[in-house]
């Protein structure tokens, strides 16, 4: 059975002190209704996703349910990290494809600035293993990826100044989207001049601590025919994969073992082998600058140890062979956890249906990607969409 999207929606990322969890979930779901050009009543099904560590909503789901008029329609909350909002968008689309419901929604929702910096860092820390990491060594999330960086810079000669590109494209796309966190361009001197956060992590390394949500309606193909939507994105095809919770049982410290399972499983499915002609499109986990060039590498898109290259050959840029992260990325258009997969998804979506205003690319194929890493890459998903 195919399964469709049919209508997205995306609050304004950044700090959102102006709204609760619940007012802030609802900025997206509005939208993604009237794009839909459904009500509440149509939805059998609300699959929210969210972490929860930061907020004072530890089970959020009820009370967002209930505010957006989803009582009764909504089961579960899943939770995979930051993939949680792929996370919903998967739990949404299998529960289609089983039969379970026709239209459902994909909720992701996440309020950050709940708690201090301190705070969140100590958070952030224990998305690995606990006993083994975080109570053990004090690890971070910065310093998780510094220790990817690190081992990378070793392994292929990757540079600080590579990794500042990475951050320069996010901010200049991020500055043309009135819905990101970050709305100003930098320079590859103001990246590099940042002050260290974890060797060799810089401040402009490291995506932000953000507020946001993001929703996307989707129906079976049976459903879609019923409803006379013709505008439609189809999901074509999805991947996951998983690791070891604690970091010294990985084969590899310079890419993500999940990512590569995601990556290989939905493309086999899609019948892609060669991404960078076949796709249009790309958005990728860059949570840290040196994710997004992993994530090159990982995803296919060149050869392992030739991310940093990639970059800095304009690949990736909007006129590049294969635009990535044309909103901004997490690392500029902001990082809600739970919001980001599914932000991934509303992204996509205005690219392939040409809506993307002044970041919109050229469609060829009408095919793109999405790539939503969970921790350190504790999970992945890789999912294919089609116009």
């Amino acid at each position: 059975m195919r399964v469709g999207i049919i209508g997205v929606g995306c609050s304004k990322f950044g700090r959102r002190d102006d709204v609760t969890i619940q007012e802030l979930s609802y900025e997206a779901v509005k939208e993604a209704l009237d794009d839909a050009q459904l009500t509440q009543d149509d939805i059998e099904l609300s699959i929210v996703g969210c972490v929860g560590t930061r907020s004072y909503e530890l089970m959020p789901a009820v009370p967002i349910n209930e505010y957006c008029g989803f009582t009764g329609k909504g089961p579960m909350r899943v939770e995979a990290a930051c993939a949680t909002g792929s996370a919903a968008v998967y739990t949404a689309y299998t529960s289609i494809v089983s039969g379970v419901a026709d239209v459902a929604i994909a909720i992701g929702v996440e309020k950050m600035t709940e708690v201090d910096t301190p705070t969140s860092l100590a958070i952030g820390g224990r998305g690995g293993n606990y006993l083994w990491e975080f109570h053990q060594y004090g690890t971070t999330f910065p310093g998780y990826y510094a220790m990817h960086a690190s081992a990378h810079m070793a392994e292929f000669g990757t540079t600080e100044k590579q990794l500042a590109m990475v951050a320069v494209k996010a901010h200049r796309n991020a500055a043309k989207n009135p819905k990101a966190h970050f709305q100003k361009e930098i320079t590859i001197e103001d990246a590099l001049g940042s002050r260290y956060i974890t060797y060799p992590l810089k401040l402009y390394d490291c995506s932000p601590i953000s507020d946001g949500s993001a929703a996307a309606v989707m129906a079976s193909e049976e459903k879609i025919r019923e409803l006379g939507t013709d505008d439609v994105v189809w999901i074509e095809s999805v991947g996951y994969g998983s690791d070891t919770s604690n970091m010294t049982n990985r084969e590899s410290f310079v890419g993500l073992k999940a990512s590569v399972i995601a990556a290989e499983t939905t493309y086999k499915k899609a019948g892609i082998d060669r991404p960078v002609e076949q796709l249009d499109m790309a958005t990728v986990h860059d949570c840290f600058t040196i994710a997004e060039i992993m994530a090159y590498e990982d995803l296919g898109f060149c050869r392992k140890g030739e991310g940093g290259k990639f970059v800095e050959s304009g690949e990736s840029d909007l006129g590049g062979k294969l635009p990535v992260n044309t909103f901004g990325g997490l690392k500029a258009k902001g990082h809600p956890l739970a919001a980001t997969g599914v932000a991934m998804v509303y992204e996509v979506v205005k690219q392939l249906r040409g809506e993307a205003g002044n970041l919109q690319i050229d469609l060829k194929n009408y095919r793109a990607l999405t790539h939503n890493v969970g921790g350190t890459g504790h999970f992945a998903f890789v999912m294919i969409f089609g116009r």
